[in-house]
């Protein structure tokens, strides 16, 4: 059983330091600092990596490039810089798969065109991502892939049309997209993590949804929330589990608690 986390580190040196101390094989993370040598750099100063953690598995990361041009075998082309990290996983006994890592940060909408938000929308970063990902598949039996995909969404799943943290219709679409390519959600739903008590408004009163993230006004026991999620490849996702580590005592040095991945790689 391997053992992964996702986690948006939001450039904190301390959650690098607690990953090195952690019995984690590899990290997929998001806001993590871009290397001043890669081409991203030059418009972003955070984006997604892959990390190798432990010597229980080999890392075959792909380079990322602009899109305009076909990826040579170990490249990716990416359409936003810092929305994604890919690499094949290769552990010591069992099959390997891709995992791939996504940011799927905020903008706002064209100078020329009037808005009241503040924050701006994530969805679309999500789909330019999703894009890009969608090289690894290539037939329409998604049994045939093994694709791990987890990070942070920045999108409220099952949020109402009531929700004004959200954009729920576009929300929604984000989910819709990875169902299409023959994804399965893994959540993390409850009880694989804590809910949020009472229930946030703007969600049903039986949401699954566990809180991921918490804002400069809120600590990790009031968080209320979830943006991060896992998905895998139909037939590959029975080989998969994720678990919100959202209890105050296991978050971390982060706003994002992790996300606590297993796969058996033996099945």
């Amino acid at each position: 059983m391997l053992r992964l986390v996702s986690w948006n580190i939001g450039l904190r040196t301390e959650a690098i330091r607690a990953l090195r101390k952690s019995n984690v094989d590899v990290a997929l993370l998001q806001e993590v600092r871009v290397s001043p040598e890669a081409w991203e750099r030059e418009h972003y100063d955070r984006g997604a990596g892959v990390v190798r953690l432990s010597d229980r598995v080999t890392l075959v990361p792909f380079r990322n490039i602009p899109q305009g041009r076909r990826p040579a075998s170990d490249e990716i082309a990416v359409s936003a810089p810092g929305t994604l990290a890919a690499a094949q996983v290769v552990p010591g006994v069992g099959h390997p798969f891709v995992a791939v890592s996504v940011y799927a940060r905020w903008e706002k909408p064209h100078p020329s065109t009037p808005t009241n938000w503040g924050v701006g929308y994530a969805d679309a970063m999500a789909h330019r991502a999703i894009s890009d990902l969608s090289t690894f598949i290539g037939h329409i039996d998604p049994s045939t892939h093994r694709i791990l995909v987890a990070g942070d969404f920045n999108t409220i799943r099952g949020a109402t049309d009531a929700n004004r943290l959200a954009l729920p219709a576009r929300d929604r679409s984000v989910f819709a997209r990875f169902e299409a390519l023959g994804f399965v959600s893994l959540g993390p739903d409850y009880p694989a993590g804590r809910r949020a008590e009472p229930t946030p408004s703007g969600l049903p009163v039986d949401t699954a949804n566990v809180p991921t993230y918490h804002t400069t006004r809120q600590r990790p026991a009031t968080a209320a929330n979830q943006l991060d999620y896992v998905f895998a490849s139909r037939g590959f996702h029975e080989c998969v589990s994720a678990r919100a580590l959202n209890e105050p005592e296991e978050w971390g040095p982060s706003d994002h608690c992790r996300i606590g991945i297993e796969v058996d790689t033996l099945r």
